[in-house]
């Protein structure tokens, strides 16, 4: 009897301390969860090119750099990070991973390489930012393997929603839950780019990215917009854009100078 005692009692301290393991997540400095395009707009050669575009980031010196930056301690020098594709449904094609040095970086990259499409259906992108903002640890704290200081949707697309939920709807509800932010590349044209800004991305410090095609352009854009995601900067107006701010504000000056005359 001592002896069954005994066990049940090994067995209960064994449950518990698994139970005290899983309720203590890793701390990260993001939680990022990448939501990628593969509605049946996306040829199988622009599949690739945006796989592609991911795979060569996650190599990239700068984004490996902002990762791992501890900012002189106020930062950890980790992320996690998830890789979504959608079209009409949802498929997590690499789950939570921790990326704390370049060889878990390269992994996930090689990872994301040896993934085979999961659909070519139409365009529901409300419907995966109801999926991803499911994803964070909000959701369940106590069943979480991390913890981010920001909770981040990076959203690419090359097409407007046709399926699913409102896109707006979705943004709002993430933001309530408690997303950071969710950011957009898309892919193709300028007004695309506008519907992203007004009817996707939201949050703090949020922004969309134009990539005028799936192959260098998405690459270059998915580099950078990984950049300002981990660092938690925001990309400054390109040089085109910062003119035209500053024509307008020249015609504002002029203009209060004649009212005031």
């Amino acid at each position: 009897m001592k002896t069954t005692k005994l066990l049940k009692g090994v067995v209960i301290s064994a449950l518990f301390a698994a139970t005290q393991a899983i309720a203590a997540p890793v701390a990260v400095d993001l939680e990022l969860v990448l939501a990628v395009d593969v509605s049946g707009s996306v040829s199988t050669g622009e599949y690739n090119g945006q796989r592609n575009g991911y795979v060569a980031a996650f190599k990239d010196a700068a984004v490996q750099g902002a990762m791992f930056d501890t900012d002189g301690g106020n930062r950890i020098g980790k992320i996690a990070v998830t890789y979504v594709e959608w079209d009409h449904g949802q498929e997590t094609q690499i789950g939570w991973t921790l990326i704390s040095n370049a060889t878990e970086a390269v992994n996930f990259a090689d990872a994301i390489a040896a993934a085979t499409r999961s659909g070519s259906g139409s365009t529901g992108i409300g419907s995966a930012v109801d999926y991803s903002t499911g994803l964070f640890s909000f959701n369940d704290p106590t069943n979480a393997a991390f913890a981010g200081a920001r909770q981040v949707i990076d959203v690419s697309g090359d097409g407007t929603a046709n399926t699913g939920t409102n896109p707006v709807t979705a943004r709002n509800n993430a933001l309530a839950a408690g997303v950071d932010a969710i950011n957009g590349i898309a892919i193709g044209s300028e007004s695309l780019r506008q519907y992203y800004e007004n009817n996707v991305i939201g949050g703090t410090g949020a922004f969309a990215l134009l990539a005028t095609n799936f192959e260098e352009s998405f690459t270059a854009g998915i580099k950078k917009k990984l950049f300002y995601e981990i660092s938690g900067t925001t990309p400054v107006p390109e040089p085109a854009t910062l003119g035209l701010l500053g024509l307008g504000m020249m015609g504002l000056f002029l203009r209060r100078r004649r009212m005031a005359a």
